[in-house]
């Protein structure tokens, strides 16, 4: 077991880093009740962040014995705020909020613990970043081993979905399982039993957190970041599901296989069956274009990119699946699990909708919405009257019934403007690959991995859109050249990794000039 010492001068100090609903108050006040009632003195403060993801509330705890106390003859000045460099133990419900904590200082080898939970929730610029923006989670392990005098991380949030409660509790049992705290299981444990709620799910997850912060090694293991490849599945649900699949395994080389049926399915649930199908028309036109140009000697790069990003390309982001997503039974219980709540209990989502010109018109039939498009009174006058941002509660009757009557204009889509725009780009960047896989199978290749760029919706669907559309020009003019499919690599990773020196355009520019 590892404790602080403790002095007069000296209280134990704590720095609790949570985003909302992960029960950051619920810990600080555990302890300051657990301090409290082994009479000890305690206070705790918060310095709030942004909402949600984009910052982290900070818990700020003092504890110390009434026998320093009475030492010292006075009360106790306890701080309200953590000073970098003074921090005995740190709690950070989610990874990169511990390091956020080593970034602020608040992380010292001379004298701090680190508890944090190894799981991820991810940023919004992780989220909207034109590639893989997910940051690396194992340079935090490896600042955390060097800046912490120890350091405890494990899958808190996994522990607490395993008891049925939600994290708070297995931090709790993090820090007493870690010894960093001068109290005993007992102390632990009757502070939950006190809350009253929820207790025997507390209890369990206390325990989970317990026993692997009391197990845990004492230097964290690296975190796994390869994604195995889906498996194909052996039967399907339905027959029509099942005379894809038997289309995949029959017609297409094994290593594309697990691509081709997620793509499938994906396409699937975006439209229809029907749909799908076309997915799959699709990829066997691109298929025999690289068989024939040696697909085969390359490890069928081209089919394997093809099943991926033809199948996101077809099934892009538009109102009627964000509408679809919000309505799913799933996601409601999703939602009901992150919250903890109990059967029984109402749960309210409000979701923020802020729709632009462009997504109002792209849902309506083409000849209507390019109508509206081209009139500036029109467009103005649908951009005052809807375009503003607005709350809405997808849980409640009225709000559910909006999403849900957009959900099934699914069945007209084929028709919106939306439909025709996204048909059109794909069969530009289909026509691209043909023509160029005869002459440069590399670039080809390039050419549907740049489908990459293109992601989500709104301002994001935009510039990505853009530097996708910069290098399909640029793609066009390299043609011919021994280092085109280099060079446009080359581009293709600078867009993705928002590093660029200049703008895209310029750049690409220069490689063609080069």
């Amino acid at each position: 077991m590892h404790t602080n010492a403790v002095t007069a001068a000296s209280p134990i100090k704590i720095a609790v880093l949570a985003m909302g609903g992960q029960g950051g108050g619920v810990l600080a006040d555990w302890i300051v009740d657990m301090a409290e009632h082994a009479g000890w003195w305690a206070q705790t403060t918060s310095v709030p962040g942004v909402a949600q993801r984009t910052g982290a509330t900070i818990y700020y705890l003092e504890l110390l014995p009434e026998s320093a106390v009475q030492q010292a003859g006075r009360q106790p000045a306890l701080a309200l705020m953590p000073t970098p460099g003074d921090v005995d133990l740190v709690v950070a419900a989610e990874l990169m909020e511990g390091g956020r904590a080593i970034q602020r200082g608040l992380v010292t080898p001379e004298r701090t613990t680190l508890i944090s939970s190894s799981h991820r929730s991810f940023a919004v610029s992780e989220k909207s970043a034109p590639g893989n923006g997910i940051a690396d989670p194992n340079k935090v392990l490896d600042a955390g081993r060097v800046a912490a005098q120890r350091f405890l991380c494990f899958d808190l949030q996994a522990l607490a979905d395993q008891a049925g409660s939600v994290i708070s509790a297995s931090l709790f049992g993090a820090v007493a399982g870690s010894g960093a705290l001068p109290f005993s299981r007992q102390d632990f444990e009757a502070t939950i039993e006190r809350g009253g709620l929820g207790v025997k799910a507390s209890l369990r997850a206390f325990a989970l957190g317990y026993e692997a912060a009391a197990t845990a090694p004492a230097v964290p293991a690296p975190i796994d970041r390869v994604r195995e490849m889906p498996a194909v599945p052996t039967r399907a649900a339905t027959p029509g599901a099942q005379a894809l699949l038997d289309r995949i395994k029959r017609d297409f080389p094994g290593v594309a296989q697990p691509l081709l049926a997620a793509g499938t399915q994906r396409t699937a649930e975006f439209q229809d069956m029907a749909y799908a199908r076309e997915y799959l028309d699709r990829m066997a036109t691109l298929h025999a274009l690289d068989a024939q140009y040696g697909g085969a000697g390359h490890d069928w790069a081209l089919t394997c990119a093809a099943a991926r990003y033809l199948a996101v390309a077809m099934a892009y982001d538009d109102v009627i699946r964000v509408a679809d997503l919000k309505t799913r039974g799933s996601r409601f219980d999703r939602v009901r699990t992150e919250v903890g709540a109990k059967a029984g209990q109402l749960v309210y989502t409000t979701d923020y909708m802020h729709p632009r010109v462009e997504e109002i018109c792209g849902t309506l039939p083409a000849g209507l919405g390019r109508w509206i498009e081209r009139s500036p009174s029109l467009s103005g006058f649908v951009s005052r009257r809807l375009g503003k941002g607005r709350r809405l509660n997808s849980a409640s009757l009225t709000g559910f019934l909006m999403l849900y009557g957009l959900s099934g204009m699914r069945r007209i889509r084929r028709r919106t403007l939306r439909h025709q725009i996204e048909t059109q780009a794909l069969q530009e960047w289909l026509d691209l690959i043909t023509e160029l896989a005869p002459r440069d199978y590399a670039l080809a290749v390039e050419v549907v991995n740049c489908r990459r760029l293109v992601k989500g919706y709104s301002d994001t669907h935009s510039r990505g859109t853009s530097k996708y559309g910069t290098l399909l020009d640029t793609a066009r003019q390299l043609a011919g050249r021994p280092d085109a499919a280099q060079t446009l690599r080359g581009l293709r990773e600078t867009a993705l990794s928002q590093v660029a020196c200049g703008p895209l355009e310029n750049q690409a520019k220069q490689a063609i000039a080069a």
